[in-house]
């Protein structure tokens, strides 16, 4: 090996160092600076937003119109992020071509949201517990 290529590879290695070195001394650092507590009992318990837990974790079930709402906001999550791509290419076409395409890729991600709609997904079914 030349005295290049050496030097390449101590350059490569140091960066792989620092790096290794930034990813896991906050870790480290976090570990000694946290507090010791003895009383573990309340740490592990599940936070619920102030209230005591009650029950087991199986009493409750949600509904599935927690999920479907999920995934519908998912779905339009990723459809919304195409719009950025047009956006950066809107300068790029004519003002009325450009204008009728995000007018038709809107149209059809509304006809999602009218599909959904007609289906009965954004209605919310009030369940008594038994």
């Amino acid at each position: 090996m030349g005295d290049q290529e050496l030097l390449d590879f101590i350059y490569i290695m140091l960066f792989m160092v620092c790096g290794f070195l930034a990813a896991f001394v906050p870790f480290l650092i976090s570990d000694w600076v946290r507090p010791r507590l003895t009383n573990y009992r309340k740490t592990l318990e599940t936070y619920e937003c102030g209230i005591p837990p009650f029950g087991e974790a199986l009493d409750f079930r949600f509904g599935v119109a927690y999920y479907l709402y999920a995934l519908i906001f998912l779905a339009f999550d990723v459809d919304i992020l195409y719009l950025f791509p047009v956006a950066t290419a809107f300068d790029q076409v004519g003002a009325v071509r450009g204008v009728v395409e995000v007018a038709i890729f809107l149209g059809i991600l509304s006809l999602a949201i009218v599909y959904a709609w007609v289906k009965g997904v954004f209605r919310w079914e009030n369940k008594t517990r038994h």
